[in-house]
């Protein structure tokens, strides 16, 4: 064995040469051999290989073997003992311009020659016999026919005489060639006989190679030679040498038991026993149907030296030959090796020989190549392995998008994730799919929570969300029915919320306020609220919050007047409080809504009646629905039931003193002098941000029906924190005047008119660089609407006026206590609707001061009129 070039190996075996290429120096390339012959330089076609003696071996990555018979073409031969070979090895790259050449000279030298040799290499059939001087040829057929030697030559076969040697080779199916089964075994077999130019003399050569004879197991591949060829032997023969080899070259006992080779010879056959997977062979990939198969391929050699008995001549007989199992099916297998608290997928696919690829994987919604998936994060690897075998993996977050996520019930959330591995088999480029479906399931859902709190006026709710975010609908029980927290809801009860939470003001005169319970002082109303999530209708969570709230129902005055306040609770849900009255039906509320009905009378009228226990005298008439009406509400299958009594205790002998001192004043009093006045003006703002106001010159302003309106109230030229605003009454009209008519009252008493169905909104101030005192400024918006009489539109214009109150802090009384701190506690909070309140007196905790805006004009392309 002699190393001719970097990656380039030649070895003498027996009557052939072999010359071996490594794929460093192939992979990529193709090969063209030439025959160096002296000056001549003979290309080596198919044809003409087989015809002189060379074959070329190479499997899918580049590894390439050349033989080459001593007695071939183009081969120096010095007495048939000594053999020169001269070749060039001609490498194409992607293009036919970049070649490179190797240029390989190698002598092999071979004796004894026994009797007759035959060789079987892939492409041809060799027989070497003696002596000299070829006229003509009869090949058998097994008939005869008869060819000149340039016309043997022509057809493509190889003859010529050495010093000692007849050398007749043919190439495998050529039409003189013919097939015979020899022990069952199939054979290909050629014939001649050869006649000489001087004398007479006529030389008989034959070879007989066999073309099957292989059994495949899973593990095993059987190869069986015939013990006796008969087309090569007539009479019988005796074994001298058995020998076995791989790829030309003979191994000894020692190699063949470390690889677990067998030779053995039985009555009929030569046997040769491979493992299949023998590092002597190679495995290759395929994808027949996008289906993961292997191959396993060997090339093993016999050579048999054996003795005719009835001539004494010995026959050389060597075969090489190439041996591929079928196709051997290998599905890929997917191991899921996910540990679900790691909230990872991690997933291994294999095993695969080292010519299969990686290229993408298909998700649910796109194809992402090996590098698109490491730089997404996935973490896709390749492992290689000792044998050359290896595996993919892939790591894939259970909170990326590609992964498909459900939940079963409310806790559990199950995370799927389809895929599809695209392969590809090298060099051949054969692309095939594998699917796999992973799933992995965990308990992890954090359910949104509801938490509650009241205040002497309203209900606070907090809702948190949970893992799955805003991924719910929040259910309120809104004026008797389950009501979705939309977007009018979430203004009405000032919704703020983040990321993590929202939160919402309900004050509990609100219609979500249902009224339990009612108290002479108090009143115990409540909130429900419900997470749900959709479709599946599953109750995350909910909260009943009920909370007492301060309200005096009753009022008894000095002057023998009282108010009364009924008040629609859930126990009589039918009932319709405009229907109520004091025991004398004519007396009818003086101000009435769905849920409420305000009384004012006099202690001697509407059936009162009057019973003098001791020093006391109490007053007492009833709130009830009237029987043998036709004007009672039926909208249940009953009519409800309604008792509301009404009492007022007096003294008869009261007297109440006070005492007074007088001390002597030391000066007589001074004022501070102090001179100016105070200035409240309204405006409207562009926005809800109350950064940009309109200007006189923008008016009148346009607006849509039900169209956001925002105002705000400022005292002008003051910075004593010691003053507070606060929005008395404000209304709205058709003219300019304050006192025109129609009216509509938008702020009473300090607060909503509950009789809108869309209330008034107060929005906060806060400080910043333009507000110093918060508390000099007031905000509030209304949805436009407009007046209409009779279906008619009156005016498609509004004004909008507001009486003020300069309050002091200090001293926080009455109206003074805050924007609607005092809602439902005074009698005159519930007054028809229309009419205007007379002017209060005021005390010196107060100071009034009026503001008017407009006007604001409705457009036409939206004329829904507010009745």
């Amino acid at each position: 064995r002699s190393a001719l070039d970097n990656g380039l190996q030649s070895v003498c075996l027996g009557n052939v040469l072999r010359l071996t290429l490594d794929k460093t120096l192939a992979v990529g390339s193709q090969l063209e051999i030439d025959a160096i012959d002296g000056t001549d330089i003979i290309p080596l076609s198919h044809t003409l290989a087989a015809q002189c003696g060379y074959s070329i071996e190479s499997d899918h990555w580049g590894n390439t073997k050349v033989f080459a018979s001593l007695l071939g073409c183009y081969v120096d031969n010095q007495a048939d003992v000594v053999f020169t070979f001269g070749l060039r090895l001609r490498l194409y790259g992607d293009g036919l311009s970049e070649q490179v050449e190797h240029d390989v000279t190698e002598t092999c030298s071979y004796s004894p020659w026994a009797s007759r040799e035959i060789l079987c290499d892939r492409n041809y059939m060799e027989a070497a016999v003696a002596p000299n001087g070829i006229w003509k040829m009869t090949f058998h057929t097994p008939d005869p026919k008869v060819m000149l030697l340039t016309d043997a030559q022509r057809a493509g076969y190889g003859a010529m005489v050495t010093q000692t040697r007849l050398v007749i080779r043919s190439p495998y199916n050529m039409a003189e060639t013919y097939s015979v089964e020899v022990a069952g075994v199939p054979m290909e077999v050629f014939s001649v006989s050869t006649y000489y130019k001087i004398g007479s003399l006529i030389v008989d050569s034959a070879a007989a190679c066999p073309t099957g004879g292989v059994v495949f197991t899973e593990k095993v591949i059987t190869w069986h030679v015939p013990r006796r060829i008969t087309p090569l032997t007539s009479s019988t023969v005796k074994i001298l040498e058995t020998h076995m080899g791989i790829y030309g070259q003979r191994l000894d006992k020692i190699k063949m038991a470390a690889r677990h080779y067998k030779l053995s010879v039985t009555e009929s056959h030569i046997i040769i026993e491979i493992p299949v997977g023998s590092p002597d062979g190679y495995y290759k990939s395929h994808a027949p149907d996008y289906a993961y198969h292997i191959t396993y391929t060997v090339e093993p050699m016999l050579e048999l030296l054996w003795r005719a008995e009835n001539t004494q001549a010995d026959t050389r007989y060597k075969v090489l030959f190439p041996i591929t199992t079928p196709l051997m099916p290998r599905p890929p297998h997917v191991i899921d090796n996910t540990v679900h608290e790691q909230r990872v997928f991690d997933i291994l696919l294999g095993i695969f020989l080292h010519d299969v690829e990686l290229i993408n994987i298909t998700f649910t919604t796109r194809v992402l190549t090996v590098a698109e998936c490491n730089a997404r994060g996935f973490d896709v690897q390749e492992h290689h392995f000792a044998n050359g075998s290896k595996t993919f993996s892939i790591r894939v977050p259970f909170s990326d998008e590609l992964v498909l996520k459900r939940n079963p019930d409310p806790l559990t959330t199950v995370y799927f994730l389809p895929l599809v591995f695209g392969l590809l088999v090298l060099p051949d480029q054969t692309p095939f799919p594998h699917p796999a479906e992973l799933e992995a399931s965990r308990e992890d859902v954090v359910l949104p929570t509801i938490t509650g709190s009241c205040d002497q006026e309203n209900f606070y709710f907090s809702v948190k969300y949970g893992s799955q975010q805003d991924n719910f609908q929040t259910m309120m029980l809104h004026a008797g029915s389950w009501r979705e927290l939309d977007i009018e809801l979430a203004k009405l009860y000032s919704l703020t919320g983040n990321g993590t939470h929202f939160s919402i003001v309900v004050p509990f005169t609100a219609p979500a306020a249902a009224f339990e319970l009612v108290n002479f002082k108090s009143i115990r109303a409540r909130v429900d609220l419900l997470l749900l999530e959709m479709p599946n209708m599953w109750q995350l969570d909910d909260l009943s919050l009920a909370c007492y709230f301060p309200l005096t129902t009753t009022e008894c005055y000095a002057n023998g007047t009282v108010t009364a306040l009924a008040v629609k609770v859930e126990s009589v849900s039918n009932l319709n409080p405009e229907y109520l009255t004091l025991r004398d039906q004519s007396c009818k509320p003086a101000f009435s809504n769905d849920r409420f009905a305000f009384f004012s009378f006099k202690l001697n009228s509407c059936g009162t009646t009057r019973t003098f226990f001791d020093n006391v005298m109490l007053y007492e008439n009833e709130i009830a629905l009237p029987y043998n009406t036709g004007k009672q509400s039926r909208k249940g299958p009953f009519t409800p039931e309604y008792r509301h009594t009404i009492s007022c205790y007096y003294l008869l002998n009261y007297t109440k003193t006070m005492a007074f001192r007088a001390s002597p004043r030391s000066t007589n009093p001074v004022a501070d002098p102090g001179v100016g006045h105070l200035v409240v003006q309204i405006r409207l703002s562009q926005g809800s941000s109350y950064a940009l106001f309109y200007q006189s010159e923008d008016y009148p302003v346009e607006k849509y029906l039900r169209q956001p309106l925002y105002f705000e109230v400022e005292l002008m030229q003051s910075t004593d924190p010691k003053i507070e605003v606060v929005l008395e009454n404000c209304w709205a009209t058709l003219h300019k005047d304050r006192t025109s008519l129609p009216s509509w009252d938008l702020i009473i008493d300090s607060c909503e008119n509950p009789d809108d169905l869309y209330l008034t909104v107060f929005h906060p101030v806060v400080a910043d660089t333009r507000i110093q005192v918060p508390a000099h400024i007031k905000r509030f918006s209304i949805k436009m609407f407009t007046f209409t009489k009779d279906a008619a539109v009156l005016k498609e214009q509004l004004f909008v006026h507001c009486d003020a109150v300069l309050c002091d802090t200090t001293k926080p009384d009455g109206i003074c206590s805050g924007q609607c701190a005092n809602a439902l506690s005074y009698a005159n909070s519930f007054r028809p609707t229309g009419s205007k309140r007379g002017l209060s007196a005021t005390d010196a905790s107060q100071y009034k001061k009026q503001s008017s805006s407009g006007p604001v004009l409705l457009s036409n392309s939206n004329l829904f009129w507010k009745i």
